[in-house]
């Protein structure tokens, strides 16, 4: 499969759309201004040294202390209430008129998150769909930005997907090691004869992905901590006549 990349200060072309729609995921080779990026290292910094003041869920530790007592994914949810001047970010503009081009004029934002992995002990982000967090009873139209905040790479952590996975329903997940206590959800089944695309990145650019896109970061093996920036944006969710099992999302190992 040819990777499908964009720049952002045109809108997509017909292809780039069509190629969206057909594998789940699309490549922005430039979302933002090298300018930005500095300024969103340095409030993402502050807001991951900060040890107080976060409500209640919005500062997570997704995937378990290690051994050694360090935080291996930790991450903040509405960043923007913690740094105002997340509201206005120029890359938050050009990626609302890519997921209207992608989804509709009615698309409006979802949520911000970053996501951060430590040099050296962060852990991996496993294969999953973001859809398999959320509530079963609505149908969505959502797609993820995902910013790294410096190059992105295999061995830090740049995103990976499985092409065309959007096309299924969500599928069965877990939690990590059956623990519920443990944030991050699994794909409960077997990647190994999938094809995988993995998308290496400049910082400032950006993957965009749909919500049952299946899709995993690595461990960072590098030295330096791997940050990353996540803008959601979505199209207003539908009751589903029938509501889904997410039995995962029921206390205890695979919601038993």
């Amino acid at each position: 499969m040819t990777e499908t990349t964009s720049t952002p200060l045109a809108p997509l072309t017909p292809d780039e759309v069509a190629a969206f729609h057909r594998d789940g995921f699309l490549v922005v080779t430039a979302l933002t201004s090298a300018e930005e990026i500095i300024r969103l290292q340095a409030i993402y910094d502050q807001l991951f040294a900060a040890r107080k003041d976060f409500a209640a869920g919005d500062r997570l530790e997704l995937a378990g202390i290690d051994d050694d007592g360090h935080e291996t994914l930790p991450q903040v949810l509405s960043p923007e209430k913690y740094a105002p001047e997340l509201q206005h970010i120029q890359a938050r503009e050009r990626a609302l008129a890519i997921a209207r081009q992608l989804l509709g004029p009615d698309t409006e934002r979802m949520g911000d998150h970053a996501i951060l992995k430590p040099g050296r002990h962060g852990a991996a982000t496993p294969w999953h769909q973001d859809e398999a967090y959320w509530d079963p009873g609505l149908e969505y139209d959502a797609l993820s930005f995902w910013m790294p905040l410096q190059e992105a790479t295999v061995e830090n952590g740049c995103m990976q997907f499985v092409p065309g996975s959007h096309r299924d329903d969500v599928l069965p997940h877990r939690h990590i090691s059956d623990d519920p206590s443990v944030e991050a959800l699994e794909y409960d089944g077997d990647i190994a004869d999938l094809p995988v695309t993995a998308c290496p990145l400049a910082p400032g650019g950006a993957t965009v992905h749909g919500s049952r896109t299946l899709h995993y970061t690595g461990p960072n093996r590098s030295d330096s901590p791997r940050r990353a920036y996540i803008m959601g944006f979505g199209r207003p969710a539908r009751r589903r006549a029938e509501p889904r099992d997410f039995y995962w999302q029921r206390p205890g190992p695979h919601g038993s």
